[in-house]
C-alpha cells in the first residue's frame, strides 16, 4: 500500500484556526474523497510536538493500493480542482506545503 502525504509545515494565522479547519472539512475533504483510486483519506490536525521540532499545522494522508493509482489521482481533474481550492486555504496559513510518498507496512499490536 502507498500513502501520499501533504504536509502543511507552518502555522495557521492566529485566531483563524477554526475557519481553517472548517474550510478543510467543507471545501477540501469533499474533493479529496473523490480522488480516483483513493482507499482512505485522513486529515491530521497538529496538536503537540517535541521541543524544537518544526510546526505542522496539518497533514493530509491518502492511501492508495499502488503507485499506478497515485499517478492516476495526480492526473485527475478533481486533483487540479483541489489545488485551486487549496490556494484559497493558504490565505489562512503561513508556511509551505510539501508532499511525500511512503510505502506502508502494517503490523498488528502484540496482545498482552
Amino acid at each position: 500500500m502507498i500513502i501520499r502525504y501533504a504536509l502543511f509545515e507552518g502555522e495557521i494565522h492566529r485566531g483563524r484556526e477554526e475557519e481553517f479547519r472548517d474550510f478543510v472539512r467543507q471545501r477540501l475533504v469533499p474533493l479529496w474523497t473523490k480522488f480516483p483510486g483513493a482507499e482512505e483519506v485522513r486529515v491530521l490536525d497538529g496538536m503537540e510536538r517535541d521541543e524544537g521540532a518544526p510546526v505542522y499545522a496539518m497533514a493530509l494522508a491518502i492511501r492508495y493500493p499502488d503507485m499506478e493509482a497515485v499517478n492516476a489521482a495526480l492526473r485527475s481533474d478533481v486533483r487540479f480542482e483541489s489545488r485551486e481550492v487549496t490556494g484559497e486555504l493558504l490565505k489562512l496559513f503561513t508556511g509551505k506545503v510539501h508532499h511525500h510518498v511512503f510505502s506502508a507496512n502494517e503490523y498488528p499490536p502484540a496482545l498482552a
